[in-house]
């Protein structure tokens, strides 16, 4: 099963990267950008519970497509930019087996424990 899972994150990468190149962007943004969203793990300085919070709302692709889709209604490039990185950089963390996290700890995610 986790081989599926890890699949079907990867093809939401290549949808990522797909949209990213549908916008007039050079692409060394995708690239510099893609890690951006780890931000959210600053959010463990004050504690698992905190950490935990923002590192789920930069990580949760329901908010990325709110954020494109709002980009794509408004018209507004950069912000459809911001919530594909979102979307991608969900998608790639999740393929290599970081899910959203539990607050009790950094290695706990949706996905199982990390390192097991």
């Amino acid at each position: 099963m986790k081989t599926i899972i890890k699949l079907e994150e990867v093809m939401m990468l290549a949808l990522g990267i797909y949209l990213f190149d549908q916008l007039d962007f050079a692409w060394w943004w995708f690239v510099v950008l893609l890690l951006v969203p780890d931000i959210g793990m600053l959010g463990y300085l004050f504690g698992n519970k905190v950490g935990a919070a923002t590192y789920n709302l930069f990580h949760h692709k329901g908010i990325a497509i709110l954020v494109y889709l709002t980009g794509t209604y408004i018209a507004l490039p950069v912000l459809q930019l911001a919530g594909i990185i979102l979307f991608s950089h969900s998608s790639f963390d999740r393929a290599l087996g970081y899910g959203l996290k539990y607050d009790n700890g950094f290695k706990y995610t949706h996905l199982g424990e990390i390192g097991n």
